[in-house]
């Protein structure tokens, strides 16, 4: 398992955890979730008439000056239950795995932290809703489009219909659909959407680099058997 995922998933749980000991009452602080979901939490509209001034006592409309920037990582690493961070995680770790395992354990935080901007961009720009969105599944959602574009490329290499690829992507479709109307449209799926577009386009990227390497070595390879070919 890379140590990069490992960090990753364990900094999540850990706040997590804090925020969940917090909720039980054995933590001094009840409200610390509450105000971690006001610092931390993507919300879509920021400003003294949103519902977030509101909500989180910001008359100025935000907390600090940056957090319209921040926010965009920071929902990624906030959840609102124990459950909900235990899902992402799980689904993290065995994807994250392969992710490293393909393209270097280096590639897991920065597909993390662009999957997460893309999902909340997404979000920002698709709904308005009067809470925060947090959650980690933007981000997931990212690293199940790099899967795919892997899955995508392995059936044409093997000259193989990729019509079971394309079944996948409509099976996540249309769970996302029987969440949302399961939760009561307490989904964000725009920022699934927005994640797993970003996925898709790094794991081309990734791709094509891997592949340009691998020509690349058995350039060299030939080169070296045949020096004066």
């Amino acid at each position: 398992m890379p140590r990069s995922l490992l960090v990753l998933v364990a900094v999540i749980a850990v706040i997590e955890l804090v925020l969940s000991l917090s909720d039980a009452g054995w933590i001094a602080d009840p409200s610390l979730r509450s105000r971690a979901l006001c610092a931390g939490g993507f919300w879509s509209a920021l400003g003294p008439d949103a519902p977030f001034a509101r909500l989180c006592g910001a008359p100025a409309g935000q907390l600090f000056a940056l957090q319209p920037v921040t926010m965009f990582i920071s929902h990624a690493f906030l959840h609102g239950s124990l459950l909900h961070m235990v899902m992402n995680m799980t689904i993290l770790l065995a994807i994250g795995r392969f992710v490293g395992d393909r393209y270097g354990a280096g590639s897991i935080l920065p597909v993390f932290l662009l999957c997460a901007i893309a999902g909340g961009a997404v979000f920002k720009l698709l709904a308005s809703p009067a809470f925060p969105m947090v959650g980690a599944s933007g981000a997931v959602f990212g690293f199940l489009g790099v899967w795919i574009v892997w899955d995508w490329r392995r059936h044409q290499r093997a000259a193989r219909s990729t019509s079971p690829v394309l079944r996948r992507v409509l099976v996540l479709a249309g769970l996302n659909v029987v969440l949302y109307y399961g939760l009561g449209g307490m989904l964000a799926w725009q920022a699934h959407l927005g994640g797993f577009a970003a996925g898709v386009l790094i794991g081309i990227w990734l791709e094509n680099r891997l592949e340009r390497a691998w020509i690349g070595e058995m350039r060299r390879q030939r080169a070296e058997r045949d020096p004066g070919a």
